[in-house]
């Protein structure tokens, strides 16, 4: 590591570290595939307030490689990605002009609940463009999320309009801004991680259906885990740079493992037969759209890829299609999102299968992710 690179560390945020938090399997699982394949379409995750939400997150984002972008470029622009990169790089690099890379760390963007559309989107500078020629454009928080994870808190008090704009460009992978006959884009393919409590109200089931995957959280029960929660984060408050030297290791595999995954990620491979079970499990809870179905083919190559193999099997589709389905379900206007119950009933009559404990399940993530209770 070079002094600067060394410098910026140390002058960086302290963040408590992926691998020391504990329980939450479930979260974690989502959150590591959508890195894994972020054309999963994020996740939302559901729970009490305390649950290690925003922890996990910021954590998550701490976690994640390095990655090369164009020097000064304010969309973090790729630089070998079309689908990555700005117009304006993607021009100069056709006049073949020499351009600066850098290595950066993931962009975590905290999008706050007062947000206007303009500060989400970005800003034509009409007076400038028209006196100029030039399209002046200020760039949003969509152009600094590319390429790394946006995270909005409370998401289900966010105004619905300003929600449809994430989710479409999360889905687009473009942020198109237009104003008086004047139109700019640019890339905008990020993470999009929403969090909420329940009690706080519901988002809209065509909202909802367009995150990838909804985890549920629930505070943890057992008193001795509470205990080690607790004294993990005295410990991680009184010395932060001897706990994170403590869990470095577990980190470095971890991050490893992660790049690993997204390499190997294009030879994953899923039988026909299990792509038609898939379908049938959507088509046997109502699922409208065809949305369900693609996710979950996706999830389930991303556990694939992330447990170093190249087949998907059954009980990889087992462990992400609660995930990939329950806030896809029909239901009563009364009733709070399924637990994953119908959906592992069903997934247990199509393939065939006894139907899980949530126990069994719960330590099998927990020994997949390889993160320590």
């Amino acid at each position: 590591m070079s002094p600067t690179a060394q410098a910026t560390a140390a002058a960086r945020r302290v963040v408590f570290p992926f691998t020391a938090i504990v329980g939450q399997e479930e979260m974690k699982l989502a959150l590591l595939l959508n890195v894994i394949d972020p054309k999963i379409g994020g996740v939302m995750i559901m729970g009490d307030r305390g649950t290690g939400k925003s922890t996990t997150i910021r954590a998550l984002a701490d976690l994640l490689p390095e990655i090369p972008v164009v020097a000064n470029d304010p969309f973090n622009s790729d630089p070998s990605d079309p689908d990555l990169m700005s117009d304006e790089v993607r021009q100069q690099l056709q006049q073949g002009v020499d351009i600066p890379i850098v290595q950066k760390k993931v962009q975590m963007v905290d999008l706050p609940l007062g947000a206007t559309e303009d500060r989400v989107c970005g800003t034509i500078d009409i007076e400038k463009a028209l006196s100029e020629g030039v399209k002046a454009f200020e760039p949003g928080l969509l152009a600094k999320a590319n390429r790394g994870i946006l995270y909005v808190d409370e998401v289900n008090l966010l105004d619905d309009h300003l929600v449809d704009v994430l989710l479409d460009s999360a889905a687009s992978g473009w942020n198109t801004v237009e104003r008086e006959g004047i139109s700019i884009r640019h890339p905008a393919r990020f993470v999009l991680v929403g969090s909420g409590n329940p009690e706080e109200g519901e988002l809209r089931p065509q909202l909802l259906d367009r995150f990838g995957m909804h985890a549920e959280i629930h505070t943890v029960k057992e008193p001795a885990l509470r205990v080690q929660i607790v004294e993990q984060r005295s410990e991680f408050d009184q010395n932060p740079p001897e706990f994170l030297e403590k869990y470095k290791q577990q980190q470095q595999e971890l991050q490893q493992n992660i790049i690993n995954a997204q390499k190997l990620l294009p030879s994953v491979k899923i039988d026909y037969d299990l792509r038609v079970k898939i379908s049938e499990v959507c088509s046997e809870l109502d699922v409208d759209g065809l949305r369900g179905d693609i996710v979950t083919n996706r999830a389930a190559k991303a556990i694939t890829a992330y447990e170093g193999r190249t087949e998907v099997t059954v009980d990889d589709i087992r462990r992400v299609m609660t995930l990939c389905l329950r806030h896809r379900l029909r239901k009563d206007p009364l009733e709070s999102i399924d637990s994953g119950y119908k959906v592992d009933k069903a997934f247990s009559r199509v393939f065939g299968v006894e139907t899980s404990q949530e126990t069994t399940q719960a330590n099998g993530t927990a020994q997949k992710l390889g993160v320590r209770n």
